[in-house]
């Protein structure tokens, strides 16, 4: 099997199951390709921690990010046309992640600067990713074209949340204290 087919070459794609073509500049192209951005530098992420050996909630950041990169291929799945959704334990995993990164660090009390370690700067431009794909996903489900189930949304919703957990317990395992903006 070749790399490039050349059936794309006057910029239209198909999606799973679907004989007709799209424009690779449709809405449900544009979701699928911040999926795939999202879940890219998710793995970007994942080599990063590799390289701390960081645990949260008996697992370590490079395992949770490897299932919410699996995840991920079923939102994209999902958003291409086939009938798969997101299971309801996928989300409760990541609640039960995202409470115990609250409970090892002091609680929010002020938006906070991105940066402190390199990891907890990758984890927060992640979470800006992920909520670009959020947007993008919403957009498909608002105009119908494709059902996009509601526990999919719940995961997206959830994704920037873990991830910016994820910043902020990096930076603490870190013995870095946020800096929160001065608006001056």
């Amino acid at each position: 099997m070749s790399l490039f087919t050349g059936k794309g070459d006057d910029g239209s794609t198909k999606t799973y199951g679907c004989d007709q073509k799209l424009s690779k500049s449709s809405i449900v192209a544009e979701a699928l390709g911040s999926l795939d951005e999202i879940n890219s530098f998710l793995g970007i992420c994942k080599v990063a921690s590799e390289r701390r050996s960081f645990v949260i909630a008996n697992k370590k950041f490079e395992a949770i990010l490897h299932g919410l990169q699996q995840t991920l291929f079923m939102v994209q799945a999902q958003v291409a046309g086939f009938p798969m959704d997101v299971p309801e334990e996928k989300i409760k995993e990541m609640e039960t992640i995202i409470v115990a990164c609250e409970r090892e660090m002091p609680p929010i009390k002020t938006f906070f600067i991105s940066g402190g370690t390199e990891m907890a700067a990758k984890f927060d431009f992640a979470r800006t990713i992920a909520r670009r794909a959020e947007r993008r996903v919403v957009a498909v489900a608002e105009e119908g074209k494709v059902k996009i189930q509601p526990t999919t949304l719940a995961f997206l919703n959830r994704l920037s949340s873990i991830l910016y957990a994820l910043a902020r317990l990096s930076n603490h395992k870190s013995g870095i204290t946020e800096e929160s903006p001065n608006y001056k």
